[in-house]
């Protein structure tokens, strides 16, 4: 019985993982296709499209830079700061801690195109034109509360105040107690926060659509505007370029700090007496 049920699981879990995967590894394979239009399942293989992706249309390499240096910066502002307020907000008796959390994760509550909008409006006001700043100012936003939630959830698994009361009574200082015992137990909670800061910036369309210009364009909008007037297999390259990237993002973090330590998943132990936990 336990064998059959350990099947079925198996059997379940493949097909949800064919579920979620299946768009993806279409997007993959009509990339390779050998016709000048989309089609699946492709008919033939080549790199065509790809070579023509970057050597006839360097705008898509310019944004694709563009992307990557807007979503690097929002990764270092989103860890830096989530990471301070996190600590603040954890360790310290700090006034309205209820409003701040809530206000904290309210751009994850808010709709994409509500706060696009909201942003495209106020940069109108105060004068501000289109940049990577402006960029980094929006997917800020929309990553901080990643990092947050993130870290908080380290600082909560670990009693780590414990420790860092010990290291200070052993004549640590506190900034030796920060970068030796704090830092150390949410390190992984920030790298994880810090990679969906990156991917969060670099896959956003919406807040990006609103506060672009003509020649500013991350990406994402770069597609966006491109697939209006023509839909060939340069489409489905590009598609494939940020898929992987995105993919390269997720498992650099399993192999630095693993998918399950960055969440705070304990490690599960079976005894002959029950199921044990150890982190």
């Amino acid at each position: 019985m336990v064998s059959g049920r350990r099947v079925l699981s198996m059997v379940y879990a493949v097909v949800v993982y064919l579920f979620l995967l299946a768009p993806i590894l279409v997007i993959l394979l009509s990339s390779l296709t050998t016709t000048n239009y989309i089609v699946f399942p492709p008919r033939g293989l080549t790199l065509r499209w790809y070579g023509e992706l970057f050597a006839h249309h360097p705008e898509f390499i310019s944004s694709l830079w563009l992307s990557i240096a807007v979503a690097v910066g929002t990764a270092v502002g989103c860890t830096v700061f989530g990471t301070l307020a996190a600590l603040a907000l954890h360790r310290y008796p700090v006034p309205g801690k209820g409003i701040w959390n809530a206000l904290f994760a309210s751009p994850l509550l808010i709709p994409s195109v509500v706060l696009g909008i909201a942003l495209l409006q106020w940069y109108s006001t105060l004068g501000i034109a289109a940049s990577s700043w402006s960029l980094i100012i929006g997917h800020f936003i929309i990553a901080f509360p990643y990092v947050v939630r993130l870290v908080m959830a380290r600082l909560q698994e670990f009693q780590s105040s414990h420790v860092e009361r010990a290291a200070a009574n052993l004549g640590a200082s506190p900034v030796q107690v920060f970068w030796k015992v704090t830092l150390p137990l949410i390190r992984s909670g920030m790298m994880a926060g810090a990679v969906f800061a990156f991917v969060t910036s670099f896959d956003d369309l919406t807040v990006a659509l609103f506060v672009v210009s003509t020649d500013v364009q991350t990406l994402p909008v770069r597609l966006f505007n491109y697939m209006q007037y023509n839909y060939d297999p340069v489409v489905t390259a590009i598609s494939s370029v940020m898929v992987l990237l995105s993919l390269v993002m997720m498992i650099a973090m399993e192999r630095v700090i693993g998918i399950g330590q960055a969440f705070g998943v304990s490690k599960t132990h079976t005894t002959k007496r029950g199921t044990v936990h150890a982190h």
